[in-house]
């Protein structure tokens, strides 16, 4: 096991990470901008580093001033958390190439999933079913992109290669809005990406968005911790997650998790991974893998016991996985609820100082935030600040819950979302499960404040 580990990120999974090293008996330094000085996990760490002033660009992504903080420390490896670098492979080949050990998957592993054409080519020879469309990258000869776009039936989605977060995706209906979709996506991955590549697939009407959570390690060891339902989003951001996905056979999720399995031994993939997939008509259709911790990962933590931070840095360090896909028993369900600093029916940010905070508590309740009494929320960041996750034997009894707790917290100074969480957990059509990725939106829509 390692002695010493830096923390290469921010908020609530820098804390969360810090907690992970503390229980291992393992040091954790934090590295913080000038922004967050004075951070939750900044006034708890034993060693702590500033990186750089409050821009990201100057201080969380700034890879010479974390792996020189990495030096200066004497730490063994660094955890990239989620956002920031953590799916940079040529972070990851920096890090392992100054001599330390990256926590997450290789950076071959992590450059053939990033990119989305080259993860569903890989996929596709693992087994794992994908959504129709192009086989990769789209051509630049129009009477093709035509061709490829009826072969496969309109309405098709075009998307960028090295895409992310939502954004680089543009929906087709018809044959004559094509071209000019296809340009305009281009044009939007090179900004935004860097990389210009986009593919196409068929859009599908009313899926679910269901991602199975992995685990593996150096020895070709992999197990699958059963699935999350992140059906609940805005503008392609998931709002609401929970475990296991309400519905869906437990056969057919046996079934996709152990090609999920398979094809990491395929790749030799090691460390934690989601592979998010479109759920319809009984069909699940790989879209991609996130190869890292996921924001979510709380819900799937409840349901199975298994602490996936902690595995995270065990298999880093070379050890074997603890437990076989046997030992995984699925328990309860389980609820997360973001929380965000921001309008919750417009949306806007909402930065500033915390005058007053009440987290909730409980059986069955867990809290995951960085924030505190008195806390200035920077304007720099995401507006994430913090988690309410709950679970309970059934899923009427986590909503209920989350009901409660969402009822507890108390948040004043700057507004957040907690009054949309409200009202979700008393929607009818939410509560009954299985909702689809396009019903937020739809409520927002008719809920407009």
């Amino acid at each position: 096991m390692f002695k010493k580990i830096l923390v290469a990120n921010r908020g609530e999974i820098a804390l969360r990470i810090q907690r992970a090293c503390r229980e291992l008996g393992v040091k954790a330094v934090m590295v913080y901008s000038e922004a967050d000085r004075d951070a939750k996990y900044v006034r708890l760490a034993e060693e702590a580093v500033c990186i750089g002033p409050a821009p990201s660009a100057l201080s969380y992504l700034n890879m010479p001033a974390i792996i020189s903080a990495a030096e200066v420390t004497d730490a063994e490896a660094i955890h990239p958390g989620y956002g920031f670098l953590s799916e940079n492979a040529d972070f990851a080949e920096r890090v392992e190439k100054s001599g330390f050990q990256f926590i997450g998957p290789t950076p071959e592993n992590i450059r053939t999933m990033g990119d989305k054409v080259s993860a569903k080519q890989a996929m596709i020879k693992a087994g794992v079913p994908c959504v129709p469309g192009s086989e990769g990258e789209l051509p630049d000869n129009p009477a093709e992109v035509r061709r490829i776009a009826k072969s496969v039936g309109y309405p098709v989605i075009i998307k960028a290669a090295g895409g992310g977060g939502g954004r680089g995706m543009r929906v087709v209906h018809t044959e004559a809005a094509l071209i000019n979709a296809v340009q305009m996506t281009k044009a939007e991955a090179q900004a935004a990406f860097g990389n210009p590549a986009v593919y196409m697939e068929k859009f599908l009407q009313n899926p679910r968005h269901v991602e199975i959570q992995i685990l593996a390690d150096k020895h070709k060891n992999a197990v699958y911790l059963g699935e999350r339902d992140c059906s609940m989003q805005r503008r392609h951001q998931k709002v609401i997650e929970e475990a296991p996905a309400p519905g869906i056979p437990r056969k057919a999720i046996e079934k996709i998790g152990e090609r999920c399995t398979a094809a990491c031994r395929r790749i030799g993939y090691r460390g934690a991974g989601t592979f998010e997939f479109l759920y319809e008509n009984g069909e699940f259709y790989f879209i991609e893998m996130n190869t890292r911790v996921q924001v979510e990962h709380p819900v799937t933590e409840l349901i199975t016991g298994v602490d996936i931070v902690r595995t995270q840095i065990q298999v880093a360090a070379g050890e074997k996985l603890p437990f076989k896909q046997s030992d995984i028993q699925i328990r309860g369900h389980a609820i997360e609820c973001r929380v965000n600093a921001e309008d919750p029916y417009k949306f806007i940010p909402s930065p500033g100082r915390i005058t007053l905070w009440h987290a909730p508590g409980g059986p069955g309740v867990r809290v995951d935030s960085h924030v505190y009494h008195n806390y200035f929320v920077p304007p720099n960041y995401d507006s994430m600040i913090g988690k309410i996750i709950v679970h309970g034997d059934t899923r009427e009894q986590a909503l209920a819950r989350m009901r409660t707790a969402l009822a507890e917290t108390v948040v004043e100074g700057i507004n957040t979302n907690i009054p949309l969480h409200r009202e979700l957990m008393v929607d009818a059509k939410f509560m009954a499960g299985g909702t689809n990725i396009h019903y937020l939106e739809e409520w927002l829509s008719h809920h407009k404040r």
